[in-house]
């Protein structure tokens, strides 16, 4: 199992950054890639973007490409989503996941291991 810890959310205002952190320990080494989810209540979980330990390739979801930047520290065991121009439609529990087998995906239901989550509130 991998264990994920998410930090860095908060209150922002519109057009604002905020920078996600999400550190993995345990079982590091059975993950492949690495997956940013976030969770509006009442809705299912939507992908943001994804990265693969590896080679560091990257995945957007439409909503926020060009605003949006996953990124990964190997030696620190730790994903990154920087999130520019924020917009209030951005608001969200931000999930981390971390998914063991080959290739990049946008399917929750491919990542094994989760966070709990850290609220990004994002006000007009």
């Amino acid at each position: 199992q991998v264990k994920l810890v998410e930090s860095g959310g908060g209150l922002v205002q519109a057009g604002g950054s905020l920078r996600l952190s999400c550190a993995a320990s345990g079982r590091t080494f059975s993950s492949y890639a690495m997956g940013w989810f976030r969770q509006v209540p009442g809705k299912e979980r939507e992908f943001v973007a994804a990265i693969r330990w590896g080679s560091g390739s990257t995945a957007y979801a439409d909503s926020v490409k060009g605003r949006f930047t996953i990124s990964r520290d190997n030696a620190k065991n730790t994903v990154y989503l920087q999130m520019n121009s924020l917009q209030p439609e951005d608001t969200a529990v931000y999930y981390c996941a971390s998914k063991a087998l080959y290739g990049l995906s946008y399917r929750e239901s491919e990542y094994e291991d989760w966070g709990q989550g850290t609220q990004v509130t994002v006000s007009s």
